[in-house]
């Protein structure tokens, strides 16, 4: 079965292959699946490649607990510690202790996970 699909090099790419995508959404025929599938493939490496995903770091993940939950850098003290520990924690120069991360889950319902960073490579 042959299908013509967009190759996506540009913004403008993009939009007119995110209308064949929306047109096709609804698609029942195996040519016109087989194409929606195609497109969408193509659409999402351009993407990817335009945009493409970093790493979150734990600060930031913190930080925007803190915003979602309206609390203050002086409100994070209970949890992390003291005023000061809250401030090394929130600029990278102060790694979670198992208690931090055990309370920051409790209380602000952080996935662990998310807030246990891989030990560095010793060079």
């Amino acid at each position: 079965m042959w299908t013509s699909v967009m190759v996506v090099r540009n913004e403008s790419d993009a939009r007119r292959a995110r209308e064949l995508v929306a047109r096709l959404g609804e698609a029942r025929s195996a040519k016109d699946v087989a194409q929606l599938r195609a497109q969408s493939l193509l659409l999402e490496a351009y993407e990817k490649q335009k945009w493409p995903a970093r790493a979150v770091s734990v600060p930031d993940i913190i930080r925007y607990a803190m915003e979602q939950h309206g609390l203050s850098p002086a409100d994070m003290a209970p949890i992390l510690g003291t005023r000061s520990r809250v401030t090394e924690v929130l600029k990278g120069q102060r790694r979670l202790t198992v208690e931090m991360i055990r309370r920051l889950h409790d209380r602000l319902g952080l996935p662990a996970d998310l807030l246990i960073e891989a030990e560095p490579v010793a060079a």
